[in-house]
């Protein structure tokens, strides 16, 4: 089997140093893999130089997260084979529907974001400092992955990029510049795990959507696989197959493929239930079952 890699790009707010959040991501991701397929993640369990990180959050915040107040809640994670009851209750509970009907609202009509959380708002003004390009540090960031990406598809080897949250918007954005403005030649397979991406709010500022044509879209993606997980907030409007239908259409990629139905993030803190976080998606069995039937599957990326 050709020799094949993994790329992940994670999403908002500092993360710990760059090793440190490699090292527990390719944790997780191995456990979601053997919980679905134990023969594939024995295999993938060799080929962790083969599994990049794009550490572009340290560029953006200029600071770093204590990984040390996370692990507890990363091993309970990591003990636990599936979501509870209480776990898709608070996924599905009333509190969680009002918020996801006034993030639509907001969708829409973005003068009303300052009605929305503190949390919410910050989460705003970070997009809106990577869009505004400020201080060219979208631009630095989508060249973090460039520099990981480019060789890998100049010798012409499979590859499964993973963005996660606004990690989705940053290679979405990138492989616009690669296959549109570089023109560089390749495909990749692109994984979204609670990706935004559906958002008219987001849409409207990715790179090239003011375009025409087959120029609006990536051109050098094979199939893309999105998950959202119920109760997830930031994965607003997950059907990127009704999004996303233009590419199809202009044949543009093989197949977009959704999951985002009865998928559980059951990672919990000390603040409970968190539908978004990129470890519980990542051990997540679905998650697991995608990723290891791409790992086990040779295909052909000509």
């Amino acid at each position: 089997m050709a020799t094949r890699h993994i790329i992940f790009i994670p999403g908002i707010n500092p993360k710990p140093p760059a090793d440190e959040h490699r090292a527990l991501l390719w944790r997780t991701l191995l456990e979601g893999v053997r919980r679905a397929d134990v023969a594939a993640a024995n295999n993938l369990q060799a080929h962790y130089a083969q599994f990049h990180l794009v550490s572009w959050n340290q560029l953006f915040y200029h600071e770093q997260k204590d990984i040390s107040k996370d692990m507890p809640w990363v091993e309970a994670l990591l003990g636990k084979p599936e979501a509870t009851a209480q776990d898709i209750r608070d996924a599905n509970a009333i509190k969680i529907k009002i918020n996801r009907a006034a993030l639509r609202v907001v969708d829409q009509r973005p003068f009303l974001l300052q009605l929305l959380p503190e949390r919410s708002r910050k989460m705003a003004l970070d997009l809106e400092r990577y869009f505004n390009n400020t201080d060219q540090v979208a631009s630095s960031i989508r060249d973090l992955l460039k520099q990981t990406l480019q060789p890998i598809l100049e010798k012409n080897e499979p590859v499964l990029i993973i963005g996660h949250s606004m990690g989705s918007i940053i290679a979405y954005d990138t492989l616009w510049e690669m296959s549109q403005q570089q023109a560089l030649s390749g495909k990749v397979d692109f994984m979204t795990l609670g990706s935004p991406l559906g958002m008219h709010y987001i849409q409207h500022r990715l790179l090239g959507w003011q375009s025409a044509g087959s120029g609006k879209y990536p051109s050098n993606i094979r199939k893309w696989i999105n998950v959202a997980a119920e109760g997830d907030l930031a994965a607003l409007n997950g059907n990127f197959s009704r999004s996303f239908k233009a590419m199809l259409d202009l044949r543009l990629l093989k197949s977009i493929e959704d999951h985002n139905h009865g998928v559980y993030n059951f990672f919990r803190n000390e603040d409970g239930l968190n539908s978004h976080r990129s470890s519980g998606y990542l051990v997540n069995p679905v998650v697991g079952r995608l990723i290891a039937d791409w790992w086990s599957t040779p295909e052909n990326y000509n």
